[in-house]
């Protein structure tokens, strides 16, 4: 049997966790402001302005869990940094942080996202979809705090 693959053909772990999402955030006067990625319209399902997300992806299969989200964070945002698990995440889903600097450069790397900004915690969570997606960029700000 074939393991599943992504969007993009690259196969996908057969078993948990399935991928990351990476909360990256950077210090912007007083608070703090966090990257989201605007998915490339591929029909009408990612069209829009709620088409917002973190760098995120599929593990691939003998990738660490740490590998991927760094791996994400590369292909997607064009962007290193250290990357942290934390525990808001699932066995099936790890999420992680990293924090960026503020002159650090994204460059959008793939066809997957079209473009980026960074925003305030309320735009975020406002953007954000589905509802986990937006739960983890507010868990992660919470423990900035």
């Amino acid at each position: 049997m074939s393991p599943e693959t992504s969007w993009d053909g690259k196969p996908i772990a057969s078993e948990p966790p399935f991928g990351c999402t990476v909360v990256v955030y950077r210090r912007k006067g007083p608070g703090w402001e966090f990257l989201l990625l605007h998915r490339a319209h591929n029909g009408p399902q990612d069209e829009g302005d709620w088409a917002w997300t973190p760098p995120a992806g599929s593990r691939q299969p003998g990738e660490s869990p740490d590998e991927c989200a760094v791996r994400e964070l590369s292909e997607e945002a064009g962007v290193s940094a250290q990357v942290r698990a934390t525990e808001h995440g699932s066995p099936e889903w790890v999420v992680f942080r990293a924090e960026a600097g503020t002159g650090v450069e994204v460059i959008l790397h793939d066809s997957e996202h079209d473009r980026f900004e960074w925003v305030r915690l309320d735009d975020a969570l406002r953007k954000c979809s589905p509802p986990p997606v937006a739960r983890a960029i507010a868990l992660v700000a919470g423990d900035l705090a």
